[in-house]
């Protein structure tokens, strides 16, 4: 007898076609393609709205679909291969953060992957529900406490603890609507987020078109409401604006790489805020393959802000090999790095982790965190 997940994956498949041979417009191979390897995630996305129910005590209760008990069991039973130490931890406000941090964007599907498009589809199939939970376990294990997720993610986090036990602390994402940042900041912390930042790509399009004061208000929105409260960025100029502005923001999430690989396209067209921009045909332009166009001007700026800095997009989107975009990222001075990381990944970018920060040198900017 398959599983209530199962049936529902096959179920979406089966509507998923339907609604093809329905469709006027036929899709082509590839889109059919992606629809079906979708489903697997879709699946856990319905599952994870409906991951708690109401106790008599009118508390929460998981309804676990898609991981058995048996499941759980088993990855408490089962040890993780050794990893070298613990992770040092810094603080932003009352939290005590691991150095790294986990990147959901891998479990999201929605990584960076120049013009390989089926890359994201391969994402969602390869990270089932139960693949999710079994990563976040044993990033834990291996001495990860803290992860980056967007607003919309929290409900399935939220799962996650409700079934397996884990406590990963969640520094989360938060999206505009219609020009405000304040209701997805409401939604964050009502699902349970621990500390709320601005997601990066729509703050580096409010810093473009010069909207600063709907910054400030979010920012303030979410102190007032006792939380340590991030602006992310791509761009050096959204720190350095939201700096000049005394925006009031408790630490940064921006991006810090090194341009040292070969898709990394020449300085001399690099445009600033083209990252929030559309891709480019033009092999010398941007088309989703750097992330910090300027690193000379990031590492020198963030030298001068004293507040904790956490380093994303440390591999370039996987075109740097971890050892490489650790030590470049602390060496530069970033407190913390968040990267997306898959379960057979962990141990070894923990003991990369491990091995840079036992052996830096030649940081030159405190620890703010």
């Amino acid at each position: 007898m398959p599983s209530k997940w199962i049936r529902k994956c096959l179920e979406r498949v089966e509507n998923y076609r339907h609604q093809c041979a329905m469709s006027p417009l036929r899709p082509d191979r590839r889109a059919l393609l992606a629809g079906l390897l979708a489903a697997p995630f879709a699946v856990a996305q319905d599952s994870a709205k409906q991951a708690t129910a109401t106790t008599e005590h009118g508390g929460t209760a998981a309804t676990v679909d898609g991981v058995s008990g048996a499941t759980v069991r088993q990855w408490l039973q089962q040890p993780i291969e050794p990893v070298k130490g613990t992770l040092s931890k810094g603080k932003i406000g009352n939290l005590e953060i691991s150095r790294l941090i986990f990147g959901s964007n891998l479990i999201g599907g929605y990584a960076h992957s120049r013009d390989l498009i089926y890359v994201p589809e391969l994402f969602k199939a390869y990270n089932t529900e139960a693949k999710v939970f079994e990563t976040l376990y044993r990033a834990e294990q291996a001495g990860i406490n803290t992860m980056i997720t967007p607003s919309f993610e929290l409900p399935l986090i939220r799962k996650y603890h409700e079934t397996t036990g884990g406590k990963i602390q969640t520094m989360v994402q938060v999206f505009e609507r219609n020009g405000d940042f304040i209701p997805d900041i409401d939604q964050a912390m009502e699902n349970g987020a621990n500390t709320i930042y601005l997601h990066g790509g729509t703050v580096d399009q409010f810093v473009q078109a010069g909207k600063i004061d709907a910054l400030h208000n979010a920012i303030r929105h979410i102190q007032e409401n006792q939380y340590s409260a991030g602006i992310g960025g791509h761009s050096i100029k959204t720190p350095m604006i939201c700096e000049e502005r005394g925006i009031g923001a408790d630490y940064y999430v921006k991006t810090c790489h090194h341009d040292r690989y070969w898709s990394a396209h020449p300085r001399e067209n690099r445009v600033e805020f083209s990252i929030v921009g559309p891709n480019q045909p033009d092999h010398n332009a941007y088309h989703d393959n750097i992330f910090d166009l300027f690193p000379e001007e990031t590492v020198a700026f963030m030298g001068t802000v004293k507040k904790p800095w956490v380093g994303f997009k440390v591999l370039a989107g996987g075109a740097i090999h971890p050892k490489d975009g650790f030590e470049y990222a602390f060496r530069s001075g970033t407190d913390f790095i968040c990267v997306g990381i898959f379960d057979f990944q962990i141990v070894e970018d923990v003991n990369i982790a491990l091995d840079v920060l036992g052996e830096l040198k030649e940081r030159t900017r405190p620890w703010y965190g």
